[in-house]
């Protein structure tokens, strides 16, 4: 007699067919932990089930390997084989194509999330025409002669920078003396002992110390038309 579909024998019986491959008592209930069958239940049906002859078993000292009985399961020749390894290999590149078709769409989704939509263009032109209208504001009254920074604010800030650059410039120099006493004897190549600790320079980052020493250069005189 077979079965009941709902029984522990049912859905052992049917997981190890599916599976068609060795178990064990503890891969069956860890497979199985879904339907809330204990261990000890899936042993009985595993037992009884091989008792039946419904499936087959193997003992390994104390352990017991079950597995799907194989007269069950239709053998197909080579001719049947070489069709399946075709229409496998036609599956595998119809799926590398699917995937591919899946990326670009994927991609162009992507570049679509990217754009503004309407309404936030809307938004954005708003935002830079009250910017521009700042701005020539400010340009207007740059262009009236009026002093937007008092000479003793602007005295200050210079006088900050002078001392930042002063301190900029004197690092420099430390580093260097001390950077030419660590290569002038080291068989490691300066430049590859330099990446190696991971320091930039200045020019590494996109900054220049001379570009912020013209800062403070006095403009010169512009000479006075004849």
């Amino acid at each position: 007699m077979a079965p009941k579909s709902d029984s522990a024998e049912a859905i052992v019986l049917n997981f190890v067919n599916e599976q068609n491959r060795p178990l064990n008592s503890q891969n069956v209930a860890d497979a199985l932990q879904k339907f809330n069958l204990k261990k000890t239940a899936i042993q009985k049906a595993l037992d009884s089930l091989a008792d039946g002859q419904k499936i087959s078993f193997k003992e390994y000292g104390k352990q017991k390997i079950y597995l799907a009985r194989q007269d069950q399961f239709e053998i197909p020749n080579t001719e049947e084989l070489n069709q399946m390894k075709e229409q496998n290999a036609s599956i595998q590149q119809q799926l590398e194509e699917q995937k591919k078709a899946t990326s670009e769409v994927e991609a162009e989704i992507k570049s679509l999330q990217s754009n503004l939509t309407l309404e936030q263009i809307c938004e954005r032109e708003v935002d830079l025409r009250i910017e521009v209208e700042e701005m020539e504001n400010k340009l207007t009254k740059l262009r009236g002669g009026v002093t937007l920074v008092r000479p003793e604010e602007r005295k200050a800030v210079e006088d900050m920078l002078s001392e930042k650059i002063t301190q900029w410039r004197k690092r420099k120099r430390m580093f260097k003396d001390l950077w030419d006493t660590l290569t002038e004897n080291s068989p490691k190549d300066p430049k590859e002992f330099k990446e190696e600790l991971g320091i930039e320079y200045d020019e590494d980052v996109g900054v220049s110390l001379q570009s912020y020493s013209d800062l403070l250069q006095p403009a010169k005189k512009r000479p006075r038309g004849k």
